[in-house]
């Protein structure tokens, strides 16, 4: 048979079509969809950035004219453009709507979503029903972006179009910081739920999704557990939004059922993980309902596909719309028509104020969904947003309602009612949290406007003194030995104050020693009574130390400190005479600027650096996949992930001293004992159950138990990708590797945090 590929001139993709092309063909994903992606850890290269891997943001935003960029934005909402007309000539709401749900997909669970990346720009979040024609906002940006460039970052360009806007209107704004670093790929890591496209669920839904064998544990289609009539009633953790596709709510109240009663409790479950308190999110939603309005002329089955699905001629614009112009009075975007106050481009307390004083009766829009308007026909009327002349009535959604009927909110809702002043301060506050909420803390801030000083930034003090210097660093390293606190118990002290930083939002990490204060001090996988004993030990070095008058140290920077001493002290055993890294410069928070609530939702249910994984919890995910992503979120690659298990493993860094994974028979001592056990033939692999959790390692000739093991050990030898830096540990030569390699991730890990020292920053990563 004549092979057609090999003949000149032949097309090189043999029975592809257009709409089918290279890619779209099964792969790994399809064959095994279970598979430990690994590859996640390498995500956003150097390679996408077209601005090349050497780029300094902060050195091209110092070009930028502040001032002149914020007057462009404001003279950009005024300025008419035919292919996309302005509501009311104003495009300052839908600019807000742009900003809004950027950073709104930000969860406090894990910390992912934001605005930190400008990940709108792509799938799947820029074809979300509820992002509907925001593809137009960001477009309409463009001459902006072309005009400033490198400058400002695509991330920063959409949070300040919605700021500019909200103060042009009115609002006086907190102030607004730049520092967004855009992304130049999907977010390939995040879980965004369990249903399918546009919140279908799977055909095939079993009956317990937890039940079988671990690597089947996927959830498939919970995304609500319990019943609505029933105590227990809760949203699927980690997620924050109520349906796929949404922001937070549907606003026709949950699946469209026109129940404001039932909107009331998706919406304070959903704002809640999404790090806003009840007063925040009344204050946003009245706040942003104060402007603009809602787009429902259309029905729905008649406008085309998202913008991932768009043709080609649409140019990465989505949502065709073919009745009339395919805009303004013919926009369609979530289905619900009109406006909710009487003059939609101003600052007022119009919306609370009609939501309150009038009975509202539920209606439908021309497309077709649920809405509500006025009993009283003397009501106030809005102007239609394009055709003159045209009054418009009132409209409110049914999360909109859900104030009225909840009576949290509208004990709320009435305080602001009373007091505009009030209501102002909180909206604005509430503004500034949610578009900065995963941006860190206020050094990685950039511009004149930053604003002040949250609880939410969990803020650090300044140094007040200057920093120890190398002979004072080995004075304190030994000083922490002479202790007679084992290693053991110092390393893992550090390790946990340093390792509950993830890079989704910039919290945690060491700088603040909030590891002194609850929950912190309280989670189980930090052995309480552990770290209280080398606390209060190390509390007395300090004070020792800064007796003598030459200088002083925090106890943030003491805890990692000491840590490194018991590595280097663990290292010696094995024939290594290493120095870890240590940049000075840690400050201690204190405990009122400390949001407790909030802190806890970065305690680990699972945690495979030590073994950690609470019984206690209902798992649908294997506790590999966690694993991988708490790797992710400490910013790992695949090869310092193997590195730092492997030595924190024969550090007997497991979080209860067990044994499990502690492949040595000298635990303590760094060495690659983890890995030569871990790809040697002369063992077997044995489950102790049927579910594979823990294992038993036994000797291939006698049959003898020599280790126990769990998944989160083993899978650095059943993974492929893995294994093979595993087998590279193993080697003869790759003992003083993985030493190399512990100590440059062990460094990267203690530094996470320390955006403090951006100056030194490139160099610190270099060695890591």
């Amino acid at each position: 048979m004549k092979d057609h590929a090999a003949t000149p001139g032949a097309c090189p993709f043999r029975g592809t079509r257009i709409g089918g092309a290279l890619g779209s063909e099964p792969q790994l994903d399809h064959w095994w969809p279970n598979r430990l992606k690994v590859e996640l850890l390498h995500q956003n290269p150097a390679q996408a950035n077209p601005f090349g891997p050497h780029f300094d943001y902060s050195k091209e935003f110092e070009k930028v004219d502040f001032d002149a960029l914020w007057e462009d934005m404001r003279a950009l909402l005024h300025t008419p453009i035919d292919w996309w007309p302005a509501d009311y000539d104003d495009y300052g709401p839908q600019m807000v709507r742009m900003s809004w749900h950027s950073a709104g997909t930000y969860r406090i669970a894990d910390g992912r979503g934001g605005s930190g990346e400008g990940m709108q720009r792509f799938a799947p979040i820029n074809s979300w029903w509820d992002n509907g024609n925001t593809d137009k906002s960001r477009r309409l940006l463009v001459p902006l972006k072309q005009k400033y460039g490198a400058g400002v970052s695509w991330a920063d360009l959409m949070m300040l179009a919605g700021t500019v806007a909200l103060e042009d209107m009115g609002l006086p704004i907190q102030g607004f910081a730049f520092g967004r670093l855009d992304a130049w790929e999907p977010d390939r890591a995040t879980y965004w739920g369990p249903e399918g496209w546009m919140g279908e669920l799977p055909t095939e839904t079993p009956a317990d999704p937890r039940a079988g064998h671990p690597e089947e544990m996927v959830n498939r289609g919970i995304r609500w557990e319990g019943d609505v009539q029933e105590e227990y009633y809760d949203l699927e953790n980690p997620l924050g939004a109520s349906h796929q596709s949404i922001i937070y709510v549907d606003p026709e109240g949950p699946n469209g059922n026109g129940n404001p009663y039932d909107s009331a409790r998706d919406i304070r479950e959903t704002f809640s993980r999404m790090a806003m308190n009840d007063v925040e999110t009344v204050a946003l939603i009245a706040g942003g309902h104060a402007f603009g309005k809602s787009h429902g002329a259309v029905s729905a089955d008649k406008i085309g596909a998202a913008p991932e699905g768009a043709k080609m001629s649409e140019q990465g614009l989505g949502w065709h719309n073919p009745e009339g112009p395919g805009n303004a009075e013919f926009t369609m975007t979530n289905g619900i028509e009109g406006s909710w106050t009487p003059n939609p481009t101003r600052w007022d307390n119009d919306y609370l104020e009609n939501l309150f004083k009038f009975e509202w009766e539920k209606t439908e829009s021309p497309a077709g969904s649920v809405q509500w308007q006025p009993t009283d026909p003397n009501a106030p009327k809005t102007p239609d947003a394009h055709v003159e002349g045209k009054m418009n009535p009132l409209m409110m959604m049914t999360s909109d309602i859900a104030f009225k009927v909840d009576p949290k909110y509208r004990e709320i809702c009435e305080a602001f009612l009373k007091d505009f002043d009030y209501f102002t301060e909180e909206f604005s506050k509430a503004w500034h949290k949610l578009i900065h909420r995963d941006m860190g803390p206020t050094d990685r801030w950039m511009g004149p406007r930053k604003g002040g000083t949250f609880i939410w930034q969990d803020p650090v003090p300044d140094v007040d003194h200057p920093p120890v210097d190398d002979a004072q660093v080995a004075e304190l390293k030994r000083a922490c030995l002479d202790t007679g606190l084992p290693a053991r118990e110092l390393i893992a002290v550090a390790w946990a104050s340093a390792s509950t930083y993830r890079d989704s939002d910039k919290r945690g990490g060491a700088n603040g020693a909030r590891i002194r204060f609850a929950p912190q001090k309280d989670w189980d996988v930090n052995d309480p009574a552990m770290t209280a004993r080398v606390l209060e030990t190390l509390g007395r070095v300090k004070s020792d130390f800064d007796a003598k008058g030459a200088a002083k140290i925090s106890l943030a920077d003491l805890i990692v400190l000491a840590g490194c001493a018991g590595v280097e002290a663990s290292a010696k055993p094995a024939g290594y005479d290493v120095t870890v890294p240590f940049i000075p410069g840690r400050t201690d928070a204190s405990e009122e600027w400390t949001d407790a609530e909030s802190f806890n939702w970065l305690k680990p249910v699972s945690d495979g650096f030590r073994n950690y994984h609470d019984t206690r919890v209902g798992y649908n995910v294997a506790p590999e996949h966690i694993f991988l992503d708490r790797a992710a979120l400490l910013k790992l690659n695949a090869p310092e992930w193997t590195a730092l298990t492997g030595g924190l493993r024969v550090l007997n860094q497991n979080y209860d001293g067990g044994a499990h994974g502690v492949f040595t028979d000298r635990p303590g001592t760094l060495s690659n004992d983890f890995f030569k056990v871990l790809v040697s033939m002369d063992y077997e692999w044995a489950p102790q159950d049927a579910r594979e959790m823990l294992f038993d390692i036994k000797d291939r000739n006698t049959g003898q138990v020599k280790f126990t093991a769990t998944r989160c050990d083993l899978v650095f030898g059943a993974n492929s990708q893995l294994r093979q830096i595993a087998e590279v540990y193993s080697a003869a030569d790759g003992e003083e590797r993985l030493v190399k390699d512990f100590v440059a991730a062990w460094h990267k890990v203690m530094m996470l945090d320390r955006y403090d020292v951006a100056e030194d920053r490139a160099k610190v990563m270099s060695i890591c």
